[in-house]
C-alpha cells in the first residue's frame, strides 16, 4: 500500500489529495495543514470583507470533516511540517496545539506550502491596526477590527489585483480609501497606457491614491496610525492593509537541500517534480518557464494551482506520463465599474528581454452598436513581427472582457497567430457581440500591419516624432478638435480629406490621429493611394494619448464615449 503526504492545503493540496484517492483506493493519504482551514475561496475574501459575500461559512469550499470523510484523507490540520528528511523519506511534523513532534513516512511527497505576504522591514510595522489578506484568519481579524468602531479611513499599501479589489470593498462600508504604489502605475501586469484607464476610474469613485511613492516609516499619533511617505508627505489612518505583494514560501523545500529559483520558488520539471524524484511541488511556491519566452517566472493563482495539483497526482499513481507546459497568467478583476484582465506578456517584459514585437490598441464596443447599453472597451494585444505569434493581451472595459480574455487565452496556449484572430468563429446577437467581435477586429488590425497597409506609432513615440519634424494632422470633427487635441496638429475632418488634400505637405512625415484609430486608419489609406508615402496611424487614437499622457481628471474613463449603430466609437462633445 502506498504513503502519500501533502504539504498545504487550499487549491493545490486539496486538488492533489481528491484526485489521489479518485486514483488509489487503497492509498494511505495524509494531508497537513498549518491553518484551520483546507479548502476555502481565498479569491472571494475581499467581498465578504465588503459584505458582498454575506456568509462566512460560504467561503469554505469544504470542512476537513466533510472532505476527510468523503475522500478518506487523514486530514491533520493546524499541524505543521518542520523538517524533510530525504534520505530517510519522512517528515518531522509538529502540531502547533499540543506542541508535539513526530516523524511521519512517506513514498511519495508533494509540497504545496504556497506564498506568503512581504511584510519589508518598515518602522512600525508590527502595529496591530496594521494587517495582511491572504487567508480566513487574517479576514477574520480585519472584520473584527472593522466591526470594533465606526473607522473611517484606510491606507492600503500597494495596488495589485488584491489591493484594488480590498479598495473597492473598503469604499463599499463607507470608509475613505487612499493607495499607496512604489510604482507608477497600479496593477502592473498591465503596461501603463491601460493602467492610465484604471486610475481615471478610481478617481471618478474618489479613490485618493499616490503612484511611484513608498511608505518610509510608521509612527502613532492621537492613538492612530501616522503613515510617513518616502516623497515626505505624511497622513493619519485608523488602518493599514499591506497588498505588497507575496513570495514563495520555499524555506522547507530550500533547508532540504531541493533546487530553487532565481524567484525564491522551488525548481520543478515538467512533471512537476522538484530535483528529488520522489518528492512534488506545485502551487504558488514553485518557478516554472513561461511557456512564451522561456523565462522562469513564478505564477500566484488558485486555476493553475488546481490543475497542477491533478496532473501531479496522475503522475505518482500512473506514472510521469502528465506533462505541465506552464501558465499565461491570465487574471481578471473587477475594479468598481469597470472590469480589468490580462493574458500572456506584457510590453514592458518584451521589452526587457529584449524580444521583437508589435503592439496596438483598438477601442471597440461589447456588443452591437444599434443595440441598447453598448460600452467600450479598450484591447491591446502584442504579437511576433515574424510569424504573428500572440504574445499577451490586455483589456479595460465595462462587460464582455471576460469572454475576450479567455478567447485570447485559449489561442495563445495553442500558439495562436493573428491570422486566427481574424478567423475566430463566435456566437453573434445583438446583445452579446456584433457580426465583426473585437477579437476579428484585432486580427484585421494586425493582418494590416502585417501587410503593410499601415503603419502605426505609440502614444510615447509623439515626443520623439515631434524632434523630428512630424506634422500632426488630427482627421476627427472641428467639434472634437476644438475639445482638444495635441499640441501643434492641423485638422481636416476625414470626410473632408479628399477635398483638401492639397493642405497636406508631401515634404514631412505625417502622424495621423483620430479619437481611438479607426478614422485615422481610413485616412491613412486614402492617403497611400494618393501618393503619400511617409505616413503613421496612432494606435488607440488621440484616447489613449490622453490618458496616458495629460493629468488625469475626475470623469469616467467612458463617460464621454458614444457607440454608433456602425459599431464605431465617437467621442461626445
Amino acid at each position: 500500500m502506498a504513503k502519500y503526504i501533502i504539504v498545504g492545503g487550499v487549491a493545490g493540496g486539496a486538488s492533489t489529495a481528491a484526485r489521489l484517492r479518485r486514483l488509489d483506493e487503497s492509498a494511505e493519504i495524509i494531508l497537513f495543514e498549518r491553518g484551520e482551514h483546507i479548502s476555502y475561496a481565498s479569491c472571494g475574501l475581499p467581498y465578504y470583507v465588503g459584505r458582498v459575500i454575506e456568509q462566512r461559512d460560504h467561503l469554505f469550499v469544504q470542512t476537513p470533516e466533510k472532505f476527510g470523510k468523503r475522500f478518506r484523507i487523514d486530514i491533520r490540520t493546524k499541524t505543521e511540517v518542520m523538517k524533510i528528511n530525504r534520505s530517510r523519506k519522512l517528515v518531522i511534523a509538529r502540531n502547533l496545539v499540543s506542541g508535539e513532534e513526530y516523524e511521519e513516512s512517506y513514498d511519495k511527497l508533494v509540497l504545496s506550502p504556497g506564498a506568503e505576504p512581504a511584510r519589508p522591514p518598515i518602522p512600525g510595522i508590527d502595529q496591530k491596526e496594521i494587517f495582511t489578506l491572504r487567508n480566513v484568519p487574517d479576514t477574520d481579524r480585519i472584520m473584527e477590527f472593522l466591526e470594533e468602531k465606526n473607522h473611517r479611513r484606510v491606507v492600503i499599501v500597494g495596488a495589485g489585483f488584491i489591493g484594488l479589489e480590498m479598495a473597492e470593498n473598503l469604499h463599499r462600508r463607507g470608509i475613505f480609501v487612499t493607495i499607496v504604489e512604489m510604482a507608477e502605475q497600479v496593477m502592473t501586469p498591465l503596461d501603463y497606457e491601460m493602467a492610465a484607464m484604471v486610475h481615471q476610474h478610481l478617481k471618478m469613485k474618489k479613490v485618493e491614491f499616490y503612484l511611484s511613492d513608498a511608505v518610509a516609516a510608521f509612527g502613532r499619533q492621537n492613538n492612530r496610525i501616522l503613515v510617513e511617505l518616502k516623497s515626505g508627505r505624511k497622513m493619519i489612518t485608523d488602518m493599514v492593509i499591506l497588498s505588497i505583494g507575496v513570495r514563495p514560501e520555499s524555506k522547507l523545500a530550500r533547508e532540504a537541500g531541493l533546487q530553487i529559483g532565481p524567484c525564491g520558488g522551488i525548481i520543478v520539471d515538467e512533471y512537476l517534480q522538484t530535483t528529488d524524484p520522489d518528492i512534488y511541488a506545485i502551487g504558488d511556491a514553485i518557478e516554472f518557464p513561461s511557456p512564451i519566452i522561456g523565462k522562469r517566472m513564478c505564477i500566484y493563482l488558485a486555476g493553475p494551482a488546481t490543475k497542477q495539483g491533478r496532473m501531479t497526482a496522475e503522475n505518482i499513481v500512473m506514472g510521469n506520463k502528465r506533462k505541465y507546459h506552464g501558465s499565461l497568467a491570465t487574471a481578471i478583476a473587477r475594479v468598481f465599474d469597470i472590469t480589468v484582465a490580462s493574458t500572456g506578456i506584457s510590453e514592458k517584459v518584451l521589452w526587457e528581454e529584449n524580444l521583437p514585437y508589435e503592439a496596438f490598441i483598438i477601442h471597440a464596443p461589447s456588443h452591437a452598436g444599434y443595440y441598447p447599453d453598448a460600452k467600450p472597451m479598450s484591447i491591446k494585444i502584442l504579437f511576433s513581427r515574424k510569424d504573428g505569434r500572440i504574445y499577451g493581451a490586455q483589456i479595460v472595459g465595462y462587460s464582455g472582457v471576460d469572454k475576450r480574455i479567455d478567447i485570447l487565452s485559449t489561442l495563445i496556449r495553442y500558439g495562436g497567430t493573428v491570422d486566427d484572430l481574424a478567423e475566430m468563429e463566435h456566437a453573434y446577437a445583438p446583445p452579446y457581440s456584433s457580426s465583426k467581435d473585437p477579437i476579428n477586429t484585432l486580427g484585421f488590425v494586425a493582418e494590416n500591419i502585417m501587410a503593410g497597409l499601415t503603419r502605426i506609432a505609440h502614444w510615447y513615440d509623439v515626443d520623439g516624432l515631434l524632434e523630428e519634424g512630424v506634422c500632426l494632422l488630427d482627421v476627427r470633427s472641428k467639434e472634437e478638435f476644438d475639445d482638444g487635441s495635441i499640441k501643434g496638429a492641423v485638422n481636416i475632418p476625414i470626410d473632408e480629406i479628399r477635398d483638401r488634400m492639397e493642405e497636406i505637405p508631401q515634404d514631412c512625415p505625417i502622424l495621423i490621429f483620430c479619437w481611438v484609430g479607426l478614422r485615422g486608419y481610413l485616412a491613412e489609406r486614402i492617403l497611400r493611394q494618393h501618393g503619400f508615402e511617409n505616413l503613421r496611424n496612432l494606435s488607440g487614437g488621440y484616447k489613449t494619448y490622453q490618458l496616458a499622457t495629460l493629468k488625469q481628471s475626475n470623469e469616467d474613463i467612458f463617460e464621454k464615449d458614444y457607440i454608433g449603430v456602425d459599431d464605431s466609437i465617437y467621442h461626445i462633445i
